[in-house]
């Protein structure tokens, strides 16, 4: 079975194609759960688009001298999850070109997003044309080799694995038969031409996938080619893709390109691109890995805004903010960098240290997650506010079994070094299907069946995850939490499902309170309850009925609306004692929210792990009378705006 959270993407792909390649066997895989296949093991682009998913089974089939060996290697490989060494979503910087690791850069555009230009290109006869094609190959093997060797040194093995895919796509002999097949018999001879198609064509297969992640892997290949064209007609490549071109990387540049590729990534001069802005959307490309762990500032989705070359351009990415020759010259956006900078670097020195305020209060501050690297990469944090398990398991094809949730659970709370975790129970419906669990089409699903409503009907799913809770809390201290609650019938037929597993004594139980109604009506739902965890961007959208991802309204749905801080003012002051109060939303990730809502008597706050040591420190110097003074007034002004104007 396939268990990799992505499935048998490139670099898990290019470790079978290896050790395909390393026997005297004729190996095939085929998709037992797809009943696609078999296809030739010893090919990255049919291996990479068997479309094999986490859950899916495999079958394993080989002839020659050495098939059985060949079984063996590949099944101890599948053992071993493909060796999928999952690169860090925010690694510490490496020695060397590494650049500021802030959100936000401003400086001169370096536009790279347009295709190779192929006009100039003079084709010979077939014998040329073949000879051409071996050379470009040649020439973007060389490359893509010390690519991988300089990332290796500088970012990290699991970084470096990337270009191990690319290799393998190069040398891979279904593509060199496609390129070579059109220069022999093919009415167009031209070398360029030959390679754009074939990987034109595996880059169309890629798209077809199923997995989100795995469709991006299209631009890796896209990057090859670009790289064997730009080798043909005899532009530089040498190391960054697109940036290298025409010497473009002026000083404190930010670089503009259509997609962003590893190479690019992994070769642009972070000393003097201050950042990157990338038209297509998409933050799990292998561009964007390599270009967070270099500590780049990177945007994307920026869309088809203009972009002169040379034009002043800044971004905000904690905004969301792209501007082209902004008014003022880029000042604004100059003095969020220094603020940025002087916020991340006092806060990294001290973000370990516990978030105590000015008058002796300490406020819990942890951090939320979706996957065990999230937990790793929390830096400082006092333990997981919330599990998102919807995105844990979001895209396996099969419900993961009980064991396999305790897995994933123990790995959680082994990076939080035994912390608290908050586990969430399953949170599906509205924007978050899960594949394993399809959903009736509905008007509004934003107001149809979500969270605990889905699993009153499905209770045997809820079971095995609470069996799972159970399990681990009994090793380690785990909250667990049941969201969309509405009515005091809801948090009754939950707590029955849990106390019918007979929970371990230190389990401790709290509910989301996500809607107006639970709200309103807290101190029945919280009745014997060890907390509550209140989610402010589904209780905004609730409160301002503006669909959170409807870009239209999407200034209503302000988390710093009064009448939303009204309603976890009414959550604070309206919990039986003894019932703590979180907030795990959008709003605690904020510096200047979190101290408005410690203001208004929150005690812990849940935030992303990257903010979780700014968090901390904005804490610091908060002194929580003046921020329930302040707190307060926020309460009677009449719009977020004006919510953020006294902050």
């Amino acid at each position: 079975m396939v268990r990799n959270e992505h499935g048998l993407h490139a670099r898990p792909a290019a470790k079978v194609v290896g050790v395909a390649q390393s026997f005297q066997a004729q190996v095939a895989l085929t998709n037992l759960t797809t009943g696609k296949g078999p296809v030739d093991a010893g090919s990255l682009s049919m291996v990479a688009t068997l479309n094999a998913q986490q859950g899916h089974r495999l079958r394993i089939s080989a002839s020659g001298p050495e098939a059985d060996a060949a079984v063996a290697a590949l099944g101890a490989l599948a053992d071993r999850g493909f060796d999928d060494i999952p690169a860090p979503a925010s690694a510490a910087r490496p020695v060397g070109k590494s650049g500021s690791g802030l959100d936000v850069a401003v400086g001169p555009a370096i536009v790279a997003d347009q295709d190779v230009d192929l006009s100039g290109y003079r084709a010979g006869d077939v014998d040329a044309e073949r000879q051409r094609a071996k050379d470009g190959m040649r020439v973007a093997e060389e490359q893509l080799t010390a690519l991988r060797d300089e990332t290796a040194k500088t970012v990290g093995a699991a970084e470096a694995s990337i270009f191990d895919a690319q290799l393998a796509l190069l040398g891979d002999v279904m593509v060199q038969d496609a390129v070579f097949r059109a220069i022999t018999q093919g009415e167009d001879k031209s070398a360029p031409d030959a390679w754009k198609a074939a990987l034109d064509a595996v880059a169309a297969d890629f798209e077809q996938l199923d997995d989100p992640y795995q469709r991006e892997r299209a631009q890796d290949v896209r990057s090859v080619r670009d790289r064997v064209l730009r080798a043909l007609v005899g532009q530089d490549a040498a190391g960054s893709g697109a940036a290298a071109d025409d010497g473009a990387q002026s000083a404190g540049g930010v670089l503009v390109v259509r997609e962003l590729d590893a190479a690019t990534a992994a070769g642009v001069d972070a000393e003097r691109v201050v950042g990157i802005a990338v038209r297509a959307a998409g933050t799990t490309g292998h561009g964007a890995i390599v270009a967070r762990s270099r500590g780049i500032p990177l945007m994307t989705g920026i869309g088809d805004v203009a972009v002169p070359a040379g034009a002043l351009v800044g971004f905000d990415a904690r905004a969301q903010e792209f501007v082209v020759d902004p008014a003022d010259g880029g000042e604004r956006l100059r003095g969020v960098v220094r603020e940025r900078a002087g916020e991340r670097d006092a806060a990294l020195v001290e973000a370990e240290q516990p978030a105590v305020t000015l008058d002796g209060r300490t406020i819990t501050v942890l951090a939320n997650v979706g996957s065990v690297q999230d937990a790793m990469d929390a830096r400082g944090a006092d333990g997981s506010g919330l599990v998102r398990t919807e995105v844990l398991f979001g895209e396996w094809r099969v419900a993961p079994t009980v064991e396999e949730q305790v897995g994933a659970f123990r790995a959680i709370a082994a990076a939080f070094g035994g912390k608290p975790i908050t586990i969430r129970t399953w949170d599906i419906g509205g924007d978050k299907p899960l594949a394993f669990l399809p959903q009736e089409r509905e008007a509004n699903p934003f107001l149809g069946e979500r969270g605990i409503r889905v699993f009153r009907r499905r209770p045997e799913l809820l079971r095995d995850q609470l069996k799972a809770i159970c399990q681990v809390a009994a090793e380690t201290p785990v909250q667990v939490m049941f969201p969309m609650i509405t009515t005091a019938e809801e948090v009754a037929w939950a707590r029955t499902e849990l106390a019918a597993l007979k929970p371990p004594p230190g389990l401790k139980v709290g509910i989301m309170v996500e809607v107006p109604a639970a709200a309103l009506r807290i101190a029945t739902l919280a009745e014997g309850l060890d907390f509550v965890s209140i989610g402010t961007n589904d209780l905004t959208q609730y409160t301002t009925a503006s669909d959170r991802g409807n870009s239209q309204v999407a200034a209503l749905a302000d988390g710093l609306d009064p009448a939303v801080l009204q309603l976890v003012d009414r959550v604070v002051r309206g919990v039986p004692d003894g019932v703590e109060v979180a907030v795990c939303g959008d709003l605690a990730s904020d510096p200047a929210a979190a101290a408005v809502l410690a203001g208004l008597g929150v005690h812990e706050l849940s935030a992303v792990g990257p903010q979780v040591p700014t968090i901390k420190a904005r804490l610091r110097q908060t002194n929580l009378e003046v921020a329930a003074t302040l707190a307060a007034a926020a309460l009677t002004l009449p719009s977020a705006s004006a919510v953020r104007d006294q902050l």
